[in-house]
């Protein structure tokens, strides 16, 4: 049953499904996003990946109501349409590849913001409020760090200090971009090693847009392929991790390697030619 009024079922961080129905993003006269269709069960980690310009962020925005869009997205019942703003931040927390931060805010400030979908008009945060950044702040081994400024920080603290800000939101599906942009090898591990952490701990459900396959692969328990705005393959990675469906969504060269069950795309050098 689709609810029109305030979220129901998911509210509070409990576990929710995602279910996104001809989702479809025209700019311009220009179709981004055409017809997608994306189902995601409740504690799951589903990734989208896909080229430059394949509509994986256009995506992301139309999930979280920052991209008008024809289609609908449900979570945990809740058509999100109908819902305002704040409702929907209740129910969907997005990480954003290039995130906003104000000049000079100090971490547990910024962790606090994202207290706000709960807050009434004109309100100030609370006991509760404190007491879930605190939290957070914790569970993410940001405590030590909490008076520091957000820009004073390393790659990996930062990508942290924002995925706990959307965390703060409590709300039961969790939506990154490009999570790993701009990390190094150590700190891209770190960050998925957590958000799989979040996902199976905690029954969060999770939909990431990556660019590196083996890690979406690793990591994801679906996966999804885009080209050109649409679904070209979908399904569990093992099943969707394939050469003929790369084939689909890249020009590279590139072999697949198994490395202990978990599939590995290696990119291949030029050819020889002979020189």
């Amino acid at each position: 049953m689709v609810s029109t009024g305030r979220p129901g079922p998911g509210r509070a961080g409990g576990p929710a499904d995602l279910a996104c129905s001809g989702l479809t993003v025209r700019v311009d006269g220009h179709t981004l996003l055409d017809g997608v269709d994306l189902a995601v069960a409740a504690g799951h980690w589903c990734s989208v990946a896909g080229p430059n310009g394949a509509g994986k962020t256009t995506l992301v925005r139309a999930i979280t109501g920052l991209a008008r869009h024809d289609g609908s997205v449900r979570v945990g019942g809740n058509l999100l349409e109908r819902l305002s703003r704040r409702e929907r931040a209740r129910l969907v927390a997005l990480v954003p590849q290039e995130p906003v931060v104000p000049p000079g805010v100090h971490v547990f400030d910024y962790v606090m913001l994202g207290r706000t979908a709960h807050l009434r008009p004109l309100g100030v945060e609370g006991a509760t409020d404190h007491a879930v950044a605190s939290r957070v702040i914790g569970e993410l081994d940001l405590a030590a760090l909490s008076d520091r400024t957000v820009s004073s920080l390393s790659g990996g603290e930062r990508r942290r200090t924002v995925i706990a800000r959307a965390l703060a939101q409590e709300s039961p599906v969790l939506v990154l971009d490009e999570p790993t942009t701009g990390l190094d090898l150590a700190y891209q591990q770190e960050v998925l090693d957590l958000i799989a952490h979040l996902c199976h701990e905690r029954g969060l459900t999770v939909v990431s847009t990556m660019h590196d396959l083996t890690l979406a692969g690793a990591y994801s328990d679906e996966l999804v392929l885009v080209a050109g705005g649409r679904v070209v393959a979908n399904g569990p990675v093992a099943e969707t991790l394939t050469a003929e469906n790369l084939a689909l969504v890249t020009r590279a060269r590139f072999r697949l390697l198994d490395e202990g069950g978990t599939t590995v795309v290696v990119p291949l050098p030029p050819r020889a030619t002979g020189r």
